[in-house]
């Protein structure tokens, strides 16, 4: 606590307006009205966002399964949720670099009968109209940026100080922030979040647990002149432009006169000249996509990363105080490549508990660990217990991988042993020298500016817009290893992971030597830096709050 610092306090504390978190403070509110004892009818429940506006952060690609919003709001049509289009015709296809080849029965996985294509951007605008309604405070353009902690006990949430220039020098307009103090603290910032991190290394809740596995989805959204008899098509796909080492595989998505193309690459992968953002372009120009699009004109551009290890990666999800809730936890099926409807219900998993708690005045550690337990014996449960082994079946290609994936759903999950280890994707990128003459893949695609565009092109489509006289977000705790040991062991990664051209090498005043160039400004939020950076010496911390993308009808 600092006494400079205003504070506010409330009774639960939700952090991140995604899904997980507006589903949990829409049903903890219900609970807490319902409440016998009248005790609890008056609790305050807050969300904070570090988005400009809610849903102005969210990303996804999106197809939904409705589960969890049908137990949450069985009226949810007359209500009004913005759910897009019914999925109408499902397909999945292995391509090579001019041919498809269409797979006549489709796996249980990819078949999304009931489903919608929605854009996941209004539909957490329309919760937060919910939430509202309810007497929920929604708090945007606040960024948390420290947990508060008296003892082990997890008390509230620091928001980031505004009006500090690239010196961290305080400007004119300078704000301090706020110090946010709540019974429970709820964290659904989403994937690799700066808070959760904070709390897994202080209590070591990810110990005994297996490294979470991440990817990266690129995506666009493309508008259509007309709708067309198309929509409603759902399309997976493997193999190009993808090599058979690499995880990964393309979607496409038609809503009415959009269309949401994109590519999912696993962020294990060993060649340290791959560019995700470059395979994305080249996915596009394959026949069967371009078909889809030709005709149509770029309306948005994203990226965020996935967290893919499945059930033996969920770490602890709870401490004296605290709560991990949607992706921050892991919660996302890797065969289905869905983790809307998990994130959901594990944020209405969660306000079972803390009303629980609440009720007996007792939010300890073990109380809160109910919702471990009730995770486990939900439906979250069993959908990720089924794949369990799934994405650590890929460690060694493609072929083998759906081999094994094959074997798991004769088995309910189990492989040759019912837990199979995984490696952080980090550790398995190899040197550069393992990859002589592959650099040149990387300037030899030029962009057309009609079908494929540069990563500058596409953040301006991304809406990011950031103050550039504040602080860099992007920490980087040994700079001198990016131009020494990275240029001669993996030629500089960061160049090309990075979805957003936010990491430049460029020439020194000498003109000899090499340094990195930041720019901040560009990032999209994605992530990635902060997972693949083979010395795992970038952090990735929120800015200002309000900065960066804007993600409407994604």
């Amino acid at each position: 606590m600092d006494s400079n610092r205003e504070s506010l306090e409330v009774d639960v504390l939700f952090v991140g307006a995604g899904p997980a978190s507006l589903c949990g403070a829409i049903l903890l509110r219900r609970l807490a009205e319902n409440d016998s004892s009248g005790r609890l009818k008056d609790i305050t429940i807050a969300v904070i966002e570090k988005g400009r506006e809610i849903g102005s952060h969210t990303l996804s690609g999106a197809i939904l399964d409705p589960r969890a919003l049908r137990e949450l709001f069985p009226d949810f049509a007359e209500r009004g949720a913005p759910l897009g289009v019914p999925v109408e015709q499902d397909a999945l296809y292995f391509l090579t670099a001019r041919r498809q080849f269409r797979f006549p029965l489709i796996p249980p996985a990819f078949r999304n009968e009931g489903n919608y294509i929605i854009s996941l951007s209004r539909l957490v605008k329309w919760l937060g109209e919910q939430a509202e309604e309810v007497g929920i405070e929604i708090f945007p353009g606040f960024a948390g940026t420290d947990l508060l902690f008296d003892g082990d006990r997890l008390i509230g949430v620091r928001t980031g100080d505004r009006g500090i220039d690239r010196e961290k020098r305080p400007k004119r307009a300078y704000e301090p922030g706020v110090d946010i103090l709540a019974k429970v603290v709820v964290l659904g910032e989403g994937v690799r979040g700066s808070l959760t991190k904070q709390l897994l290394q202080r209590f070591g809740l990810d110990q005994g647990r297996n490294p979470q596995v991440y990817a990266i989805g690129v995506k666009e959204v493309w508008e259509l002149p007309d709708e067309t008899s198309t929509s409603g098509t759902v399309i997976h796909s493997f193999g190009y432009p993808l090599g058979s080492d690499t995880y990964g595989g393309g979607f496409l998505y038609q809503m009415g006169r959009f269309v949401s193309v994109g590519l999912v690459v696993g962020l294990d992968y060993r060649n340290p000249f791959l560019d995700p953002h470059l395979e994305f372009q080249r996915f596009k120009t394959h026949p069967l996509i371009r078909s889809f699009i030709r005709n149509a004109k770029l309306a948005c551009y994203g990226a965020k990363a996935i967290p893919e290890g499945g059930y033996f990666s969920i770490p602890q999800t709870s401490c004296h105080g605290g709560l991990i809730v949607g992706d921050g936890a892991g919660l996302v099926n890797p065969q289905r490549l869905k983790g809307i409807h998990l994130g959901m219900k594990s944020g209405m998993l969660a306000a079972e508990t803390i009303f629980q708690a609440l009720q007996q005045g007792d939010l300890s550690a073990e109380t809160l660990g109910r919702f471990g337990d009730l995770l486990q014996s939900s439906w979250v449960g069993e959908e990720l217990r089924r794949v369990r082994n799934f994405r650590q079946a890929f460690d060694h290609g493609l072929i083998p991988g759906i081999l094994r994936t094959g074997l798991q759903m004769i088995t309910g999950g189990r492989d040759y042993r019912d837990r199979l280890p995984s490696r952080a994707g980090h550790e398995r990128m190899e040197r550069a020298a393992s990859y002589a003459g592959e650099e040149n893949g990387t300037t030899a695609f030029q962009p057309d500016g009609n079908l494929t565009f540069d990563k500058l092109t596409n953040v301006y489509y991304s809406g990011t817009k950031h103050e550039e006289d504040q602080p860099a977000h992007l920490l980087i705790a040994q700079p001198d290893i990016c131009s020494t040991r990275c240029v001669q062991e993996y030629a500089n990664p960061c160049q090309r992971f990075c979805p957003a051209n936010v990491y430049e090498i460029v020439s020194a005043d000498d003109g000899q030597a090499k340094q990195l160039q930041l720019n901040p400004s560009n990032c999209v939020h994605c992530k990635t830096c902060d997972i693949m950076d083979p010395y795992q010496i970038i952090t990735w911390v929120p800015p200002e709050g309000g900065g960066g993308p804007n993600y409407i009808n994604t």
